[in-house]
């Protein structure tokens, strides 16, 4: 059982910049995505990165504003948002895909990951 942790979430304002973490714990690396949910809206993509840091993805209406990164050394997976907006609130889920696979292929779909963390509210007030 690989268990995700994601501090890091709060009330920011417009504008701001937020630095999401998640900490996986467990000895190998994994694909890790991270996703998030609006009220009212499905679970959506943010970013990917493979197992390696070689290869990452980002959903088309968010990547001019976020970054994922991860320090397998340190076993936690990132992701920066700048430029945050009220829309950008929601719950902000990291996930993994717990296998074997190779290390430079990103993952994007829901199914594809079969860990999943308790979630972060992210909140941005205008």
């Amino acid at each position: 059982q690989v268990q995700l942790v994601e501090p890091g979430g709060g009330l920011v304002q417009a504008g701001d910049s937020l630095r999401l973490s998640c900490k996986f714990s467990a000895r190998l690396s994994f694909a890790m995505g991270w996703f998030r949910q609006a009220p009212g809206k499905e679970r959506e993509i943010v970013a990917a990165i493979s197992r390696s840091t070689t290869n990452t993805y980002y959903s088309d209406s968010l990547k001019d504003r976020v970054t994922i990164s991860r320090d397998n050394a340190q076993n936690t997976v990132y992701l920066q948002i700048n430029s945050l907006k009220p829309e950008d609130t929601a719950v902000y889920y990291c996930a993994a895909k717990i296998g074997i696979y190779r290390t430079d292929v990103t993952y994007s779909q829901l199914t594809d990951f079969n860990s999943w963390g308790q979630g972060t509210q992210v909140t941005v007030s205008s």
